[in-house]
């Protein structure tokens, strides 16, 4: 999962998360979470991660995916009240 926080109005906040559901077979898990760990990074907004994966470094980061290990990206704009 990926967010990031924007200030609104002084009293809330807008979060962009993105989560990726990827089945991932047993055997290669620990590879995945390594790999996946170290591409992991905040976009401050949804068109920062659209710009993203549209890019090339997206493309040349997944081209290694293996085959069966594709999935679902969720993105979300959730507004989070802040001292409440």
């Amino acid at each position: 999962m990926v967010s990031a926080l924007r200030p609104i109005r002084g009293v809330m906040s807008e979060m962009f998360t993105v989560m990726n559901r990827i089945p991932v077979p047993a055997a290669a898990a620990s590879g995945f979470e390594e790999q996946f760990a170290a591409s992991m990074g905040a976009h401050l907004s949804e068109e920062a991660f659209t710009a993203w994966r549209t890019s090339a470094s997206f493309r040349a980061a997944h081209r290694s995916s293996s085959p069966g290990m594709a999935g679902e990206v969720e993105s979300f704009e959730t507004v989070v009240a802040v001292g409440a």
